[in-house]
C-alpha cells in the first residue's frame, strides 16, 4: 500500500471528489482526517467498514478557527500530519439564480463566495498544517486546482480565477517550503460529474465537453484520486511547484 500509516486530512470529503480520495486513502493504508462543511459521518462509516482509521470533522475552511481546530484535532488522534489534499471548493449551487454569466453580469456577492472558499479557504489550511509539518521536517500538500485555470470559461470567471489562483499558489508554497523538505504540488482535473458539476452542466454541455477530450471517455473520481495518491507518496519526493492535468486530453498542459 503506497500511503501505510500516512496521516493525511482531506477537505471537502463529504461527498464527490473529496469522497472517492477518503476512500482509496483508505484502501493505501492512510489515517484519515475527514473534513466539510456538510456531514462527513456517512464516508467515515465507509472508511471504518473497509478497515480504515478515520477522525470525522465539521470544518468550515473560510474560518481561521475551524482550520487551525481541524490541524490541532488531527494531530491530537494521530501525532502527526503527513499530507494535506485541499479539496474543498465551491463550483455552484450557491442559492442564487443564474450562476453562470458575463463577467460584467456577476455579482461582487457570487465572486466573493467562490474566492473565499477556493482560494481563502485553501491559504487557511495550508497556514494551519505548515507549523506540524515544519516540525516534522517533511510533508506533502496536494491541492485541486482544475484545467479552467488553463482554459477559461466565458461565463465562469469567478471559478477560473479561483482556480488559477490554487496553481500560483501552489507554486508560491513550493517555493517558500521546499527548504523543509514540504512538496506542494496541484492536480487539474477536466470535468468530473460530481453532485456539484450535475448543478451546473446540462447533459447536453458535458457532451460537447466530452467531444473535446483526446479520450473519448467521462472522466471518474477514480481518475482523480491516482494522480492525488500518486503525489501524496513517497513516490513524488522529487515533484514539487508542479500541476498535473487529468482532463483526458481536453487541453494540453
Amino acid at each position: 500500500m503506497r500511503l501505510q500509516d500516512k496521516v493525511a486530512i482531506i477537505t471537502g470529503s463529504a461527498r464527490g471528489l473529496g469522497r472517492g480520495f477518503a476512500v482509496r486513502f483508505a484502501r493505501e493504508g492512510a489515517k484519515l482526517v475527514i473534513c466539510d462543511i456538510l456531514d462527513c459521518e456517512p464516508v467515515a462509516r465507509e472508511i471504518k467498514a473497509i478497515g480504515g482509521e478515520v477522525l470525522a470533522l465539521k470544518t468550515d475552511v473560510t474560518s481561521k478557527e475551524h482550520t487551525a481546530e481541524m490541524a490541532k484535532k488531527a494531530v491530537d488522534r494521530f501525532d502527526r500530519i503527513d499530507i494535506l489534499v485541499n479539496n474543498a471548493g465551491v463550483v455552484g449551487n450557491l442559492g442564487m439564480p443564474d450562476f453562470m454569466k458575463p463577467a460584467d453580469q456577476t455579482t461582487a456577492e457570487e465572486w466573493d463566495k467562490i474566492l473565499a472558499v477556493n482560494v481563502k479557504g485553501l491559504f487557511l489550511c495550508c497556514k494551519a498544517v505548515i507549523p506540524y509539518m515544519k516540525k516534522q521536517g517533511e510533508g506533502k500538500i496536494v491541492n485541486i486546482a482544475s484545467t479552467t485555470a488553463f482554459t477559461g470559461l466565458p461565463l465562469f470567471l469567478h471559478y477560473s480565477t479561483s482556480k488559477g489562483g490554487v496553481v500560483t499558489m501552489t507554486r508560491g508554497l513550493a517555493t517558500a517550503l521546499g527548504d523543509f523538505n514540504i512538496n506542494v504540488n496541484a492536480v487539474a482535473p477536466g470535468l468530473v460529474l460530481t453532485e456539484a458539476m450535475q448543478t451546473i452542466f446540462t447533459e447536453e454541455e458535458t457532451k460537447k465537453i466530452l467531444e473535446t477530450q483526446l479520450i473519448k471517455r467521462s472522466l471518474q473520481p477514480e481518475d482523480i484520486a491516482g494522480a492525488v495518491v500518486f503525489l501524496a507518496s513517497d513516490e513524488a519526493n522529487m515533484i514539487t511547484g508542479q500541476t498535473l492535468a487529468v482532463n483526458a486530453g481536453e487541453s494540453l498542459h
